[in-house]
């Protein structure tokens, strides 16, 4: 998700307190520590220096307001280097060293689940911000980004039911989130009657140039006329060498569409988008959406930034939504214990910058509106469907194994309950 050219923002990988303004008066010398988890530097950095710049506009208009608790926050950055064992490394350091009261951070799956079994051991909380493949949910983490069911089966819907799409190529990045979610669209489209045969399923590394052979075979599947469609879970520089071999091959987003999971307004600025204008991409938020909400958070960051070519994006939007949730629950709660912030977070609503409001739910994950956006030659989208917020699901429906299982922090106290045997089983990690 590394496509953007621009250069990153100088940054270093040290603890950084967020300095109150002035005329803030806070009741303690005593800080609330906020934990930033986000690569500052390697193959993520481009994505994730974004969410850190985020997070530390965030904290600085919360201590604008006041603080929280009559404590100023105080920001704790550090560099996991797109490195996913030092993200553990890094989250243990947070924890026992710098003592903070909440983290958000990460960005893949496989840096997530690194950090898992470092803040279930040390009873840390964190905030993940980015879509995912779900089949997960730990009491110590909260999922602002979308599940399955809020991105890529919508967007499967919306090729059955608006584009009239017979075939399917499922083309992804060889880790753990494509894989997962490529496994569950296609038990899903074959319980929507599209024969496993017509369901084309292709993995390439991070990085993969040579696309000429997998396009030749997508544009193959539509030799009996059908009509075909991409289902994009590429991630990184890879979707430039793929954008350009389906201009080369002549295909137009009009003979054969590509909805992406993996490509938003970061990725698109500064780029060449000539390739991609009318392919799709599958989000809870995009930068086009007209709201007042929305426009005083994009006014917000250019100011922040100082930069008014900057761009926003879905994940940072979730780092809106959680981080404002968690300020709320930890007013609720009267304090950042976090097993009265996690318990005080369920039920938890705030507004969404594209219109109605976002509920965390007790499985960790939020409510959220689906959006399907084309690409316009600027790099921004069209926005041309919109749903209204759908539950996120920890366990998909469409998996036999994980289709009698429910997450309930709340009544059940276990994220992985199997509904036939009333047990709580647990989590299965493959970190």
């Amino acid at each position: 998700m590394e496509l953007s050219r621009r250069a990153l923002l100088a940054s270093g990988a040290a603890g950084v307190a967020v300095t109150a303004l002035p005329g803030t008066v806070f009741a303690q010398e005593e800080t609330i520590k906020v934990g930033v988890l986000h690569s500052l530097s390697g193959t993520m950095a481009i994505s994730e220096t974004t969410l850190k710049d985020t997070m530390l506009m965030l904290i600085e208009a919360q201590n604008a307001k006041g603080g929280v608790l009559g404590k100023k926050l105080e920001a704790v950055v550090v560099d996991p280097a797109s490195d996913w064992p030092l993200f553990a490394e890094k989250a243990r350091e947070l924890l026992t060293v710098s003592k903070v009261d909440v983290m958000f951070g990460c960005w893949t799956s496989v840096s997530r689940k690194s950090v898992l079994p470092v803040i279930e051991e040390l009873n840390g909380l964190l905030f993940y911000p980015v879509q995912y493949e779900g089949e997960e949910s730990s009491k110590n983490v909260f999922y602002t980004g979308a599940a399955p069911n809020q991105q890529a089966i919508p967007a499967v819907d919306y090729y059955l039911e608006e584009l009239g799409v017979e075939k399917f190529a499922l083309l992804g990045t060889d880790y753990v989130y494509p894989r997962t979610t490529n496994n569950i669209l296609e038990s899903y489209l074959q319980s929507k009657g599209i024969a496993k045969e017509d369901i084309f399923v292709n993995y390439t590394p991070f990085g993969h140039s040579d696309w000429s052979k997998i396009v030749a075979d997508v544009v193959a599947l539509g030799a009996d006329g059908k009509k075909v469609g991409v289902i994009s879970t590429i991630n990184g520089d890879a979707n430039i060498g793929f954008y350009k071999e389906l201009a080369a091959a002549g295909v137009t987003a009009e003979t054969l569409p590509v909805v992406a999971f993996s490509v938003g307004e970061e990725e698109l600025s500064g780029l060449d988008t000539s390739n991609l204008v009318g392919h799709l991409a599958a989000w809870n938020y995009f930068m086009s959406a007209d709201t007042p909400a929305n426009a005083e958070f994009i006014a917000a960051w250019k100011a922040f930034i100082k930069d008014d070519k900057r761009v926003t994006n879905d994940p940072m939007e979730a780092h809106y939504i959680g981080f404002n949730m968690w300020v709320n629950a930890v007013t609720a709660a009267g304090t950042t214990e976090v097993d009265a912030v996690s318990a005080a977070m369920i039920g938890q609503k705030f507004p969404n910058l594209t219109g109605g409001e976002s509920e965390m739910l007790p499985n960790h994950h939020l409510t959220k509106p689906v959006l399907i956006g084309e690409i316009r030659a600027d790099g921004q989208f069209d926005i041309i469907s919109q749903t209204e917020p759908v539950p996120g699901d920890a366990w998909t429906d469409f998996l036999p194994e994980s289709a009698v299982l429910e997450a309930d922090w709340k009544d059940l106290n276990c994220g992985m309950y199997n509904k036939e045997t009333s047990t709580c089983v647990q989590l299965k990690s493959n970190y």
